[in-house]
């Protein structure tokens, strides 16, 4: 099974399969369905390796193998 991370907008908004994850007023990560481990994990590695990253400029579309 693959990972799919789709930025929509950079630092507010991705998409993960398919789930919607976005940050709400208090910059907390917002899902309003339910993330598998493996898609918790994934996202978690994205959001350390792209989006906290400042030498992204754009963020880009990552998939993870399992």
């Amino acid at each position: 099974m693959s990972i799919t991370i789709l930025p929509i907008t950079d630092h507010e908004m991705y998409e993960i399969n398919g789930h919607l994850i976005y940050k709400d007023d208090l910059n907390n990560w917002i899902c309003k369905s339910v993330l598998s481990e493996k898609e918790y994990f994934a996202f978690n590695l994205y959001m350390l390796i792209v989006i906290e990253n400042p030498r992204f400029k754009k963020h880009i579309k990552s998939t993870y193998l399992n």
